[in-house]
């Protein structure tokens, strides 16, 4: 891809995250989950449940804005009723309190926490690398919730590791969160991850001229995609791999279009293994 690379090989592996994220949360008959007014998440929840008849309730962040956007207009197209909380509220939305409120009003739900991660959707990211044909020595990938670092982690095989690189600024929670989330789906935590905070350009959803010139070169998507393989070249670059190191580099999400309404990879309604609980809400400290 880029000759700053030669000291070591780079492989691309696409995998919907989301799909992988929603696989052992689904069953319930009501499911109720937060997001932003572009959120994946929302969009992939929302699909779920128009192909395998559940009700979705979709929780957005900040006040109603009408039209609706094309990503909250397709997950209501997709039958999800959407309602608002104030971002204040919205800050406390995994607490007793606002989770109780939102249970009144909508009933008997099975809610799921902002971006999906949880233990669940940890036991369903965990199931990536035994999926990746080839061998390798780090796996990397973009870091918002956790979740998905926190999976891939715990099921990469012995001696090789996994890089996050986080898309937040001030992610420094990240740390604790990725913890947690093992912990609770497996009781323990693994000491062969770590997240990498340098690489966020500015905070979520947010751009420099670097890495737009970067995005635009390689044709990738820029929220996340862009700023872990810019990371991951940076990096190269810096000497941080040993020569003859492999890096496999996943492109997370799944390509969407609203003309379809169709992911390429399925979202499957499976029970949720024991052992766990799928529901526990997200605290971002």
């Amino acid at each position: 891809m880029d000759p700053a690379l030669a000291s070591v090989r780079v492989f691309l592996v696409r995998d919907d995250n989301k799909a992988r994220k929603l696989k052992y949360n689904l069953g319930h008959p009501r499911v109720l989950t937060f997001g932003g007014a572009y959120s994946g998440h929302i969009r992939a929840v929302a699909a779920a449940g128009r192909r395998d008849g559940f009700e979705t309730i979709g929780v957005i962040r900040g006040e109603e804005r009408l039209p609706l956007n094309s990503s909250l207009a397709y997950a209501a197209s997709c039958g999800m009723r959407l309602t608002y909380l104030d971002r204040g509220t919205y800050r406390l939305k995994h607490t007793p309190e606002v989770q109780a409120a939102l249970r009144e009003r909508w009933g008997d739900v099975a809610i799921l926490p902002e971006g999906g991660s949880n233990a669940a959707a940890v036991r369903g990211c965990a199931e990536l690398p035994g999926e990746i044909g080839g061998d390798y020595d780090v796996i990397c990938c973009a870091v918002g919730t956790g979740g998905t670092l926190a999976g891939i982690a715990a099921g990469l095989p012995e001696g090789r590791r996994a890089i996050g690189f986080a898309v937040l600024k001030g992610a420094g929670f990240l740390d604790g969160e990725v913890a947690r989330l093992q912990r609770e789906a497996y009781g323990r935590v693994w000491s062969n991850w770590s997240v990498n905070l340098d690489y966020h350009f500015g905070g979520y959803a947010r751009s420099t001229p670097v890495l737009d010139d970067f995005v635009a070169k390689y044709r990738v998507e820029g929220v996340y995609v862009g700023k872990m393989l810019y990371g991951v070249f940076d990096l190269v670059r810096q000497g941080a791999f040993q020569p003859g190191t492999r890096i496999v580099a996943v492109v997370t999400g799944e390509p969407w279009s609203p003309a379809t309404g169709q992911f390429s990879t399925p979202v499957k309604v499976c029970g949720a293994p024991t052992g766990f609980d799928s529901g526990d809400p997200r605290c971002r400290r």
